[in-house]
């Protein structure tokens, strides 16, 4: 039975930084891409960023390019957002998922497995 359990989520001024993790237990992590969603109140689900099974390949929504770094540590079975020069925008609950596959994917239906969600809110 695959558990993702995210962390590090908060309130945080307009321009300041969280690190969230997602860690991993009930399946061969490392053989599996992860990715990061948010969901705002009132909003779908949005893709955030991804990371392939290895770490060599990434991708990032536009909207957090530049700003966010996803990244994975195999052997803690543990990814990470972390989450810099933040906006009031960025205020959502985050979702860690588990990929079907080893190569990085952006869309939530090539994903099997989520956690439970931590809350981020930005004030301006």
């Amino acid at each position: 039975q695959v558990q993702l359990v995210e962390s590090g989520g908060g309130l945080v001024q307009a321009g300041g930084s969280l690190r969230l993790s997602c860690a991993a237990s009930g399946r061969t992590f490392s053989n599996y891409a992860m990715g990061w969603f948010r969901q705002a109140p009132g909003k779908e689900r949005e893709f955030v960023a991804a990371i392939s099974w290895s770490g060599r390949t990434t991708y990032y929504a536009d909207s957090v390019k530049g700003r966010f770094t996803i990244s994975r540590d195999n052997a803690k079975n543990t990814v990470y957002l972390q989450m810099n020069s933040l906006k009031p925008e960025d205020t959502a609950v985050y979702y860690c998922a588990v990929a079907q596959a080893p190569t990085a994917v952006t869309t939530t239906r090539r994903y099997d497995y989520w956690g439970q969600g931590t809350q981020v809110t930005v004030s301006s």
